[in-house]
């Protein structure tokens, strides 16, 4: 609930640079910021891509048995590794900034503005680790309020850098952008080294000796036996998507359309579309966030009933939350497209890609799951396995003037159930857990009758103003949706009792 109050804050607050920053600098100059992008997300996935969940995991682990002495050995050695790999880091990209700006990037203005990103390689690092830290201790509020504060500083300082810089040319415009992304992460990196000065790890002498386990042993090794197969399922996707962009472009070359217009398609698919069946993604990282360390806790101690109830529980949230997005995506392609962008030419992309999103927000929580229970190998192995299909189909499909962008949009379909699928018997196999079928049968009917809703208060434009028409549908279709999931117990008494217990101060423990 505490993460997924700050990824909606933060969602929609982020829509504010969105707007802004292309009508001060152009085009032109978000074009300078985006080409600084790529390369530091794979610079980032090197870096910290993995060691978050890895110290989110060992540190419940050590904090279901009392071991203190185990929890601040693992936050000093993951502080120190992650520190020295961002410095290594920021060092070679530094050196090699000029062949990177030129030859990587394509334009050396992009030269000023990959300079100003390198000091968030270490604050990323850092902070990356103690949110790890407060997500293994089970306390999720340091990490929304980090991140929270991160993006309030990073708007706040993009668009007042980019606009002080801009007299002296985009290049320099697009630096000052930057240096606001950067200052927001100091500023991220400051909340939480406050909350970590109120819970500060308790010195060794205080807590008795526990058995000896795996972390006293050797934390290095257990960090990173977590910590590099992680890093290379998320490297897999950040090349893949690299990969997918730049073959998508030339297959829809290959299939006759202009390389203007191979472009543009590719441009509406992910920079429009993705980005709305993404937007349940809040929820399913706080999901998959907070599942790591209640399935380590659980696992240490052997408790099998406890992981099947956790991870019904968030497979379940994952389907009922995402099936309103499904369903209002699906049905109002057209309307939610002209209201966000002023065109619904990408309208047929939606509506074919959303009922598969559900595919898409089951993910997150399985593939935590796998990460959780020592599996971080078989999630490695399941992303790869899609992200492979994905780039064959999309060569084989998107090729053909048949086809087209649909070929595309047909291979990101595939890997999302693919992967899903995948997901779910490792963890079935692993845990013997299954869903129950009425849950989703459920969800259907809930589904088909929020569709009824929708389209009834749309087609009979009662407002006579889209916006509004468009608001009121999804707003009246939600509560059926609400009232349906009571109704039908998808929501019960203990879902309430829980949230109820969210918002009640808690006592000493």
């Amino acid at each position: 609930m505490i993460l997924l109050a700050a990824g909606l804050l933060n969602r929609i607050l982020g829509f504010v640079p969105r707007i802004a920053l292309p009508r001060m600098i152009g085009a032109e100059g978000v074009g300078l910021i985006q080409l600084v992008f790529p390369f530091t997300i794979v610079m980032l996935t090197l870096i910290a891509g993995g060691i978050p969940l890895a110290v989110a995991k060992l540190v419940a682990e050590a904090d279901s048995r009392g071991d203190n002495r185990s929890v601040g050995t693992i936050l000093r050695v993951s502080v120190a590794l992650s520190l020295a790999v961002s410095l290594f880091a920021a060092a070679i990209c530094f050196l090699l900034s000029d062949l990177i700006s030129t030859r990587i990037m394509t334009d050396a203005r992009v030269h000023t503005a990959f300079l100003t990103m390198i000091p968030v390689l270490p604050l990323v690092a850092v902070s990356s680790v103690w949110r790890g830290y407060f997500q293994g201790k089970q306390n999720m509020i340091p990490t929304a309020l980090s991140q929270t504060t991160e993006t309030l500083f990073r708007i706040a300082a993009t668009l007042l850098f980019a606009w002080l810089f801009l007299p002296f040319g985009l290049e320099y415009a697009a630096a000052g952008a930057v240096l606001g992304m950067v200052l927001g992460e100091l500023a991220g990196l400051v909340v939480l080294w406050l909350q970590l000065r109120k819970d500060r790890v308790k010195p060794p002498n205080d807590t008795p000796r526990v058995k000896a386990s795996r972390i006293d042993e050797s934390p290095l090794k257990a960090i990173l036996h977590t910590a590099i197969p992680v890093t290379g399922s998320k490297m897999i996707g950040s090349l893949s998507y690299l990969l997918e962009s730049i073959l998508t472009v030339r297959s829809l070359v290959v299939a006759g359309v202009a390389a203007a217009g191979a472009t543009a398609q590719y441009g509406a698919l992910q920079g429009m579309v993705i980005p709305l069946l993404l937007l349940p993604g809040a929820l399913t990282y706080s999901l998959a966030v907070s599942l790591v360390p209640s399935l380590s806790e659980a696992a240490s101690r052997g408790d099998w009933v406890t992981i099947h109830a956790r991870l019904h529980q968030s497979m379940r949230l994952a389907v009922v939350t995402g099936a309103p997005f499904v369903v209002l995506m699906g049905l109002l392609a057209g309307p939610i497209c002209t209201l966000l962008y002023g065109d619904d030419s990408m309208a047929d992309m939606l509506r074919w890609l959303a009922p598969l999103a559900v595919f898409l927000y089951m993910q997150a929580p399985l593939q935590a799951a796998l990460q959780a229970l020592n599996r971080p190998g078989t999630a490695l192995f399941n992303t790869f396995a899609g992200a492979a299909v994905k780039l064959a189909l999309i060569i084989q499909l998107a090729t053909k003037p048949q086809f087209g962008i649909v070929g595309a949009i047909i291979a990101i379909g595939v890997n999302m159930i693919l992967v899903t699928l995948l997901h779910w018997i490792s963890v079935a196999r692993l845990t013997g857990f299954r869903m129950h079928p009425l849950d989703f049968l459920k969800v259907l009917l809930a589904m088909i009758v929020m569709s009824a809703v929708a389209l009834w208060i749309w087609n009979h434009d009662l407002l006579g103003v889209d916006g509004l028409n468009l608001a009121v549908s999804a707003l009246l279709a939600t509560v059926v949706y609400l009232l349906l999931l009571v109704a039908l117990r998808l929501i019960d008494r203990h879902d309430v009792t829980r949230i109820g217990r969210f918002f009640r101060p808690r006592g000493p423990s």
